[in-house]
């Protein structure tokens, strides 16, 4: 019997608990991450949503950035939503001067592309690699990817702008897969683990 993958979720801010519930749904064994012997501890890790100012800063004062880039460097798998795209991206647009990323996927990404939070929407998503009916996607506040590299998959796109990408261990979505009754996004990175 294959072992059950650990899957950190990172507990700065964000819809912590949501990441958690679908993940253990989907037969991993989930935890929160907030220092550096948790982030150790897990076989992947998902970056929630959020302020991705907000969420750099705390990644900061926690002293998680450098372990973290780390761990990205050296394989680990990741699933980033909303802010955690914005975290996981090599650059960012219209963000802070202080704000920094990890350069963990090969994209640039525009903060805030589709409006302020008053335009927060939900669309259909037809994302690559994902059966069945198009996906729910919630959207607030979200990112864009203006920028791939050609070893960057893009799994999704919404108005012809990407919002769903892949470069090797590492994933990433515009939108809050947590935050639907549906579960495609977090099985199909919980059975990566496994094969």
């Amino acid at each position: 019997m294959t072992r059950r993958p650990r899957v950190g979720v990172l507990a700065l801010q964000g819809a912590v608990a949501a990441h958690i519930a679908m993940l253990e749904g989907c037969g991993a064994g989930a935890c929160a991450v907030r220092t550096a012997s948790e982030l150790a501890s897990v076989d992947a890790l998902v970056l929630p949503g959020g302020e991705s100012t907000t969420m750099w800063h705390l990644l900061r004062t926690s002293g998680l950035v450098e372990p973290l880039g780390e761990r990205l460097a050296d394989g680990l798998p990741a699933l980033g939503t909303c802010a955690g795209m914005i975290v996981l991206a090599a650059e960012v647009l219209d963000g802070r001067a202080d704000q920094g990323s990890l350069g963990a996927i090969d994209v640039t990404v525009r903060r805030n592309a589709f409006g302020r939070q008053i335009a927060s929407f939900e669309a259909p998503v037809e994302i690559a690699g994902v059966t069945g009916a198009p996906f729910p996607g919630v959207f607030i506040r979200a990112p864009v990817v203006e920028r791939c590299e050609v070893d960057v998959e893009v799994l999704a796109s919404v108005d012809g702008r990407p919002v769903a990408v892949q470069q090797g261990a590492v994933m990433a979505t515009a939108f809050h897969p947590e935050l639907t009754a549906d579960d495609r996004v977090h099985r199909s990175f919980v059975e990566r683990l496994v094969r």
